[in-house]
């Protein structure tokens, strides 16, 4: 049976974990539904959106756009705020940062069992 948590008091790096996982399931999903079979293919497009650069690209239009919630933006920015014991090689900091409070409101709504709002953040992602 499933304990009920209070989804608030997760550490947004377990939120953040979970969401990175989900997003990329999602955005693997939808390239394949494009039709798209070959792994190589698949691999180079979901970079595009699975990626530090592409996750804080998404993240800074939802901003822009008006999109999230005020809760939701609270989110974001616990993930995007956390302080880290490492720093990434492959991407700068503040653009590290924004993908980690991107993923972490993916994994709020997720373990918030807020499916449709996840679905609706998402379908607000152009998969091309």
């Amino acid at each position: 049976m499933d304990k009920e948590i209070d989804v608030r008091t997760i550490n947004v790096v377990a939120l953040a974990y979970l969401g990175d996982a989900i997003y990329e399931v999602y955005i693997r999903e939808r390239l394949i539904l494009m039709g798209i079979s070959h792994a190589l293919e698949l691999q180079k497009r979901a970079v595009l959106y699975v990626s530090a650069k592409g996750q804080a690209s998404i993240l800074n239009c939802l901003l822009e756009e008006g999109k999230l919630t005020e809760e939701e933006i609270q989110v974001v920015k616990r993930g995007r705020n956390y302080k880290r014991s490492t720093h990434p090689k492959h991407t700068d900091i503040l653009t590290y940062k924004l993908s980690t409070g991107f993923e972490a409101l993916i994994g709020y709504l997720y373990l918030s069992k807020n499916h449709d709002r996840l679905a609706e953040i998402l379908g607000y992602i152009e998969v091309k």
